[in-house]
């Protein structure tokens, strides 16, 4: 499918898709470049501070700086012809304020499986991406209903996709067929 350049947000919880669904959107869009933000939070390679449930000014810092950064990588390729896809970790009203105060086209595409089907996600992968946030005596469980509880908070723009029983390639279908819809005016 030939799209207009533009910037599209990714969005959900960890195990929700957001790199896969991402990268594979990126290569569906004819001009597709694909910017993961745990790329560029990796570029920090001293000095990184991690967020967690505790809050800490310098993590805070370092995620400002990652998210402005994707967007300095999206702005650059929209301008140069490509759908630049970004997949993000960003929640609540932030999303709302990152996705408006990019300087080119933009949409939004919010992944929202059921908080079960991210926990059967994250135990098959093998990761420790809810590590940090499981509460004391708590579970997984809890750590990924804290995350949907905060993309929750997020203001209802752009399109919204329970992927629970889609493929990845059945949630890329999706989008293409109401891209209309991840329009951020």
């Amino acid at each position: 499918m030939d799209v207009t350049a533009r910037a599209v947000l990714v969005v959900g919880a960890q195990a929700s898709g957001k790199s896969s669904v991402g990268r594979a959107l990126a290569d569906r869009v004819g001009r597709g470049a694909f910017i993961e933000g745990d790329v560029l939070w990796k570029m920090v390679v001293a000095g990184a501070v991690d967020m967690s449930s505790e809050s800490n000014a310098e993590a805070d810092r370092q995620l400002a700086l990652r998210y402005r950064h994707g967007a300095m990588l999206c702005e650059s390729f929209v301008k140069e012809g490509f759908v630049a896809v970004h997949a993000e970790n960003m929640y609540g009203p932030q999303v709302e304020r990152h996705v408006r105060t990019l300087r080119c086209d933009r949409s939004l595409v919010v992944l929202r499986p059921r908080p079960e089907v991210i926990e059967q996600r994250e135990t098959r992968r093998g990761s420790s991406a809810y590590r940090a946030w499981i509460p004391p005596g708590g579970t997984l469980r809890d750590a990924i209903d804290r995350f949907d509880e905060w993309l929750d908070a997020t203001p209802r723009i752009g399109l919204w996709v329970d992927s629970s029983d889609q493929t990845v390639d059945e949630t890329v279908d999706t989008i293409l067929e109401q891209w209309a819809q991840a329009v951020v005016e």
